[in-house]
């Protein structure tokens, strides 16, 4: 099932970081996708930027209980790059549960289960009847962020 995501620029800007970025709309190596660029840096405690969607505008979580995970075509820079969820149980915005994703030059499609993403600083157990939000970052080291995705969807195996 596609998601019909409306993905949104966040930086640690927010937070006090510095790093810098944007998000556009374009045709990025054949195919329309949303563009995330961007220089990362640790300084000012900073280290991140993201393109993430809320599932639902109206801000209620989403049952994706059906399915086994994400689907998603992407493209970049060959680096590493996280995939966070977010869902009702997390109180904190430091909350989330994660998985690592690799970029190539070519346009690939990566499937991640439900099982793959890890609880980061929370204890609760991943509920995908509780599905609020979906992250696409670039985190946690100095680097030029370059990430395309041309579609999100779930999947059943």
């Amino acid at each position: 099932m596609d998601i019909d995501t409306h993905w949104e620029y966040v930086a640690d800007q927010v937070m006090g970081g510095v790093s810098e970025g944007h998000l556009h709309q374009e045709m990025f190596r054949g195919r329309m996708a949303y563009v995330l660029r961007g220089d990362v840096s640790l300084a000012n405690n900073g280290g991140f930027i993201q393109m993430a969607s809320d599932l639902r505008s109206n801000g209620v979580s989403f049952d994706a209980s059906t399915w086994d995970g994400l689907e998603l075509d992407v493209c970049g820079n060959e680096e590493l790059y996280d995939v966070r969820l977010r869902t009702d149980q997390l109180t904190r915005p430091w909350q989330s549960f994660r998985a690592e994703i690799p970029t190539m030059h070519d346009w690939q499609t990566l499937r991640i289960g439900f099982d793959a993403f890890m609880a980061h600083k929370t204890e609760v157990l991943f509920d995908p009847h509780q599905l609020r939000r979906i992250g696409v970052l670039a985190i946690g080291r100095e680097f030029h962020a370059l990430i395309a995705v041309a579609s999100l969807r779930f999947y059943r195996s």
